[in-house]
């Protein structure tokens, strides 16, 4: 329990899950505005603006350098993680979600096949983020590690 308790009393761990919660308040906000409807897939759905696995990232890597200094070698490997993230984000997963467009579209134009009997829906194709949504995250991030740490 004494684990728990220090868990909640984590500068960082608080830092990386307010770089989230507010990523993902923003998507849900915007969803609503652009098309006035609340999307309740948003709250924990991938890809859109801001990316919040890059705020979570950012966040995360500068309560770190915030609470153990920018020496440190904890504060390099979150710059380094948070670089991965980012690139993972902008790069491979876009990628993968105009891939599963692709197939998407094949399948529905090709119904009369029998490949198409083990798609029991289509695949996701808004996984990963755009370069600004990345760096709109990261900054969102920045800001909440700089502010909460």
């Amino acid at each position: 329990m004494d684990g728990f308790r220090e868990l909640m009393q984590n500068t960082v761990f608080w830092c990386a899950f307010i770089g989230w919660f507010s990523a993902q308040g923003i998507k849900l906000l915007l969803t609503f505005i652009k098309d006035g409807r609340f999307d309740a897939e948003r709250i924990m759905g991938s890809g859109g603006m801001p990316s919040s696995h890059s705020s979570t990232a950012v966040a995360t890597t500068f309560a770190i350098g915030e609470t153990m200094g920018y020496g440190s070698p904890v504060f390099a490997l979150g710059v380094v993680f948070s670089f991965i993230v980012m690139y993972d984000a902008a790069n491979v997963r876009m990628e993968s979600g105009r891939q599963a467009k692709i197939i998407n579209r094949i399948i529905n134009e090709m119904k009369e096949h029998t490949f198409a009997d083990h798609m029991d829906r289509e695949l996701k194709e808004l996984l990963g983020h755009t370069y600004l949504e990345v760096a709109v995250g990261a900054l969102l991030g920045l800001v909440v590690g700089l502010v909460f740490a």
